[in-house]
């Protein structure tokens, strides 16, 4: 996956727009911190589900999963976009969204299945 694909995927969510979170450009959706690219090592930061999910990855895929001790206390994970699933992050991103966007913007959506 390029930057250029992530941005592609990333933007297929309703109310999700290219923006910038402390400086660093990221993407938003409805207004709030969604994801971005992490241009030091090219790679995505990805919400899980918890911290257990996060060390299950960490564990199984050590050459595309990774976190820096910035990430460390949050269910965050960082994704090589070099060797990340597309589908497995499309779903990830997706279950991120539906959190964190309003229901009246994820009314009509309908979920990757």
């Amino acid at each position: 996956m390029t930057p250029a694909d992530l941005h592609a995927l990333v933007l297929t969510f309703p109310a999700t727009e290219a923006g910038m979170s402390y400086g660093k450009p990221s993407f938003k959706a409805d207004g709030k911190f969604f994801t971005r690219i992490r241009a030091e090592d090219d790679s995505v930061v990805v919400y899980v589900d918890s911290l257990d999910h996060r060390d299950m990855l960490l564990d199984a895929e050590p050459a595309t999963f990774h976190i820096t001790d910035h990430y460390r206390g949050y269910p965050i994970v960082l994704a090589r976009l070099a060797s990340v699933d597309p589908a497995w992050l499309r779903k990830t991103l997706e279950r991120r969204w539906l959190k964190i966007v309003p229901k009246k913007v994820s009314k009509g959506y309908t979920p990757l299945t």
